[in-house]
């Protein structure tokens, strides 16, 4: 009885050595990279980053040395691979593992890089996405809204917008619905005549109102509390009436009335053609970002920043979008 449940024994043990040998380690495969920067002509460059590459030079020379690997063993990935096919995803919309492909790179590399590139680019924040008090500052903003439609006083131009996300899951998940039915994030922006964002708040959920996302924002305390003086915001009538946020007229019986709304409605606009430069430069906000809701709210400021520095690059003509992409922005602008 002892000999046959030993060689039982010796058998399990020969079973088990042998699975272990038909689960041998998948070799590592080191994919050729291609330099981008050398192997596309400016027009190409552009065409599949969105960006020209002096505007993806100067934001590789803010941010490389948060972001190159500490040494150059087992084929580490460059800081100018990083930041190009993390670009690569914000200007496609497509899913890691093609982001990967792209790279030369594993999906799960890709996803630690693009998430290493987004928060280094992010703290970029107060140098390229702030709403300053200077008095120069906003007296030059006053005179460029002025110059648009007579409207005086006017340092920005407020309104949401819905960017679409995957439903992040959980007992909450309804909450990022919104009206137009799909799930999203509702984004609040200000903006000056260049179109370039002066602020913005990514953190709401889809159904939370316009004027709720105003109300409890960092820029309306500021306003409240007379830190821009007699400044004002100029926004739709999704928001309420104040002394520094000035809404169209709802009925409208004079001529004088219908001027101002004229007015009103025409300086306003530069909020409008912003989102429309920002969802055609960066399509992933169109056709929806699949990633968790903290690292979609990182990406969310992430190609802000990315548009301000390309509009002070005064990089506004982009190339046609396909179809799809185009009927996408327009339904989540209407």
């Amino acid at each position: 009885m002892d000999t046959s449940s030993s060689s039982s024994s010796d058998d399990e043990r020969v079973i088990e050595f042998v699975s272990r040998l038909g689960r041998t380690r998948k070799p590592r495969i080191f994919r050729k990279r291609a330099d981008h920067f050398i192997e596309w002509d400016e027009n190409e460059f552009y065409n599949r980053f969105r960006l020209s590459k002096r505007c993806v030079n100067t934001v590789l020379d803010l941010i490389a040395f948060k972001i190159e690997s500490p040494t150059n063993r087992n084929h580490a990935v460059t800081s100018s691979q990083m930041i190009l096919f993390t670009i690569r995803f914000l200007a496609s919309g497509c899913m890691l593992i093609t982001a990967g492909d792209f790279a030369g790179i594993h999906k799960t590399t890709a996803g630690k890089y693009i998430w290493k590139v987004l928060q280094a680019i992010a703290q970029l924040k107060k140098k390229f996405l702030m709403f300053s008090n200077d008095p120069v500052v906003l007296q030059s903003i006053k005179k460029k809204f002025y110059s648009i439609a007579k409207f005086p006083k006017v340092v920005g131009a407020l309104d949401c917008t819905h960017v679409k996300i995957q439903s992040p899951g959980g007992s909450n998940a309804e909450v990022y619905r919104n009206r137009k039915q799909f799930f999203s994030l509702n984004v609040q922006a200000i903006c000056d005549s260049n179109l370039k964002f002066l602020d913005v708040v990514s953190r709401w959920q889809g159904s939370a109102h316009d004027s709720r996302i105003f109300q409890h924002s960092k820029i309306c305390s500021r306003f409240e509390n007379g830190e821009f003086g007699d400044s004002i915001l100029i926004a739709d009538s999704g928001y309420p009436l104040k002394k520094y946020c000035i809404t169209p007229l709802l009925h409208v019986e004079t001529p004088a009335e219908n001027l101002f709304n004229e007015s009103q409605i025409r300086t306003r606009n530069p909020i409008e053609r912003t989102f429309g430069v920002w969802k055609r430069r960066f399509p992933i906000l169109s056709t929806g970002i699949r990633l968790n809701i903290r690292k979609a709210q990182c990406l969310i400021m992430v190609t802000a920043i990315l548009h301000n520095i390309a509009t002070i690059e005064k990089e506004q003509v982009l190339p046609p979008l396909p179809v799809e992409i185009e009927e996408a922005i327009n339904f989540l602008n209407l």
